[in-house]
């Protein structure tokens, strides 16, 4: 009987998938098999039922069944290929020696070991067959080098000569014969040169890649210390939260202790009031039950004459108090509970604003810390901007520059960007507005529209905090936020973190926070933004400067 391996090629038994031998073949209704996982992670990635040999579609996801002919056939071939295998390897080890050893060309069949081979005659020996090369004359002038495989290879097809020379011009390896007929007019060199460069580039490229090598571990080592960092910081950060809730939770329990405790005590005084009026309510009803006993036991005497004499005794009641207007009051606590809650409420208060202010500082120096060199890029600014000779210094003048049109520059809107960019990381620099009634700072993506009438906001890639001349601030989103402010910032410190997508404004003298942008994504570098506004005859005309 004819075996699987005999009826069918190893082609005809792999998935077209995969490529490797069926495993749980199953067959498509247009004919084609697959393994049974291949085809169902096919349809899955491609999220359509469909061949992948012919294409043709399903509505319906067929229900797939394992081809048991099939299975059993590829479970053979595969057998068969094993066994194949380890037959040829155990021949191997039989005729060679050790994988990687150069065996002597002489001892065919030995697997003797090589200790030389030769160049001239282009072929290995062992210690023995290499003797004749020590005794010999003949042989004694040949090239003896350290075991090499395949010394055919190093003989030229067409002369069968030693390949010694590299053609330079036309980039191959050639005998001597070749440079007679084939290569008189090209530059050749001898192999040992042309190896010798190798080796030399080959020097070169190990130290580059050591040299990459070097950077990627220091690059490691500088990622860990930063993931360290990040780590003792998040520590810092949820332990100082820690606090300052518990601080605040610790105000609310006292409070709540206080008005519970307040509370018991005007019911511990109602209460008490209660058990004195009936204590005292008990005895006089202890009296009446004994009077009234004594005249129950007096009215049953047949003894009239001691009826008559004992009457006056008992003939006028106990004295007791009059109860008829006496009543004890429920508790009732009107606003107990309200001062109580608006007492622990400035206290509350009073804590927020202490540790918001305390957090507000921290956080400033923090910013303050991510401080960088911002300078104003003069081919980005509109032409009646004036800018001082550091470029650190901005103000509108009504008399236009003569400057060249450029792409980058802003018209009409009296704008101008930071020279630097700003891609990662974080950033921080702060901007002089004493002086000013309007003015506009921030940041602004570099594919920001620069001609035409601006509108200020993240939609159009702006991030920015602006003044106006009534006095107030605006966050200047797509729906500006008017910020109210206590004092009037004179310089404003503007913080970037690109990475938490987040822009910051800060009073840099009172070192309070004024407004955040976050939630964002930014995909372009960033620039620095500055727009002085015009000065209105002169009102105005106090620069923007940034802070050294």
């Amino acid at each position: 009987m004819a075996t699987a391996g005999s009826v069918l090629t190893e082609e005809q038994l792999l998935c077209p998938i995969c490529l490797d031998l069926f495993n749980q073949p199953v067959s498509t209704p247009c004919g084609h098999n697959f393994c049974r996982d291949c085809i169902q992670g096919y349809w899955h990635s491609a999220n359509l039922s469909q061949c992948p040999m012919c294409k043709q579609k399903f509505y319906r996801k067929p229900e797939l069944k394992v081809n048991v002919f099939i299975s059993e056939v590829a479970l053979q071939f595969k057998k068969s290929l094993e066994k194949k295998d380890e037959n040829e390897a155990s021949t191997a080890d039989q005729s060679s020696g050790h994988e990687g050893d150069v065996l002597c060309d002489v001892c065919v069949g030995k697997g003797v070991k090589a200790l030389k081979s030769c160049l001239d005659c282009l072929a290995s020996f062992c210690e023995t067959h290499l003797e004749p090369h020590h005794v010999l004359g003949t042989f004694k002038k040949h090239r003896l080098i350290d075991p090499m495989m395949n010394m055919q290879n190093r003989v030229c097809k067409k002369h069968e000569k030693l390949l010694d020379l590299f053609c330079n011009t036309d980039q191959t390896y050639v005998c001597h014969t070749c440079i007679k007929r084939d290569h008189s007019t090209h530059h050749t060199v001898p192999i040992e040169d042309v190896s010798r460069d190798r080796r030399a580039h080959i020097g070169r490229i190990n130290a580059e890649v050591e040299e990459m090598i070097h950077g990627r571990l220091e690059k490691i080592s500088e990622i860990n210390q930063s993931l360290q960092l990040s780590r003792g910081n998040t520590e810092r950060e949820i332990e100082e939260s820690l606090q300052v809730f518990n601080n605040l939770l610790h105000i609310v329990q006292r409070g709540q202790a206080e008005v519970v405790e307040a509370i018991d005590a005007k019911q511990k005084q109602v209460e008490g009031k209660a058990r004195g009026l009936i204590m005292e309510l008990e005895k006089e009803i202890d009296d009446l039950r004994r009077r009234n006993a004594e005249l129950d036991q007096l009215s049953h005497t047949e003894d009239n004459l001691y009826l008559i004499q004992s009457f006056p005794a008992f003939s006028t009641l106990p004295a007791t108090k009059d109860w008829s207007n006496t009543c004890v009051e429920s508790a009732v606590y009107v606003g107990t509970v309200r001062r109580a809650v608006r007492r622990v409420a400035c206290q509350l208060e009073e804590t927020v604003k202490t540790e918001v202010k305390r957090l507000c500082e921290t956080e400033f120096q923090r910013a303050q810390q991510c401080a960088v060199d911002v300078t104003l890029d003069p081919d980005t600014a509109h032409p009646k901007l004036v800018l001082s000779e550091n470029k650190k210094q901005v103000f509108h003048s009504d008399l236009a520059l003569s400057l060249p049109d450029n792409p980058e520059r802003f018209y009409p809107g009296v704008s101008v960007l930071g020279k630097e960019s700003f891609s990662l990381g974080r950033l921080y620099y702060e901007v002089q507005v004493k002086g000013k009634t309007e003015w506009d700072v921030g940041v602004g993506l570099e594919s920001i529209n620069r001609k035409g009438g601006n509108i200020l906001n993240p939609e159009t890639g702006y991030w920015a905090l602006g003044m106006r001349k009534d006095k107030s601030y605006w966050a200047l989103s797509s729906t500006p936020i008017r910020v109210p402010l206590v004092g009037k910032p004179q310089r404003v410190g503007v913080y970037v973190d690109l990475d938490w997508g987040q822009v910051s404004f800060y009073d840099v003298d009172a070192a309070s926070h004024i407004y955040s942008f976050t939630g964002y994504s930014f995909n372009e570098r960033l620039f620095p933004y500055f727009n002085p506004r015009r000065n209105h005859g002169g009102v105005n005309s106090a620069p923007l400067i940034i802070s050294p």
